[in-house]
């Protein structure tokens, strides 16, 4: 099920794939390729500046996430360890024109997803 929440999210344009820890911050930019050989999920090409291996035996869940700012909702899937560490996030980005209304087809998107994977995923 991992496979196939993180296959239909790197499809979509502008969602930004987080990996952060104490000391650094990492960010990918879709659309990405994915595959995955044995337990390493990979995100874009080996060869590409910007990938990222996920080792799918360590993300327990995921929740879709809507989280209120003062002048917008931020959308976002989050997944996280056994320990309910968050160790990757999808942001999806642009989901706004430029006088801050929210775009319905993207916001479609993202409920269209949230419906198909539910809200709360364990793996």
């Amino acid at each position: 099920m991992l496979f196939e929440l993180l296959s239909d999210i790197v499809k979509v344009e502008n969602v930004l794939f987080v990996v952060k820890s104490e000391g650094a911050t990492s960010e990918v930019r879709s659309p990405l390729s994915i595959r995955q050989k044995e337990k390493w999920i990979t995100l874009g090409e080996n060869d590409d500046p910007a990938h990222m291996h996920v080792d799918s035996e360590l993300i327990s869940h995921a929740e879709f996430v809507q989280e209120e700012k003062p002048e917008r909702t931020s959308f976002s899937v989050r997944f996280y360890n056994k320990d309910n560490q968050r160790v990757l996030a999808a942001f999806f980005t642009k989901m706004y024109d430029d006088s801050k209304t929210l775009i319905p087809e993207r916001k479609k998107m993202y409920n269209e997803l949230n419906q198909k994977f539910s809200s709360k995923i364990n793996f």
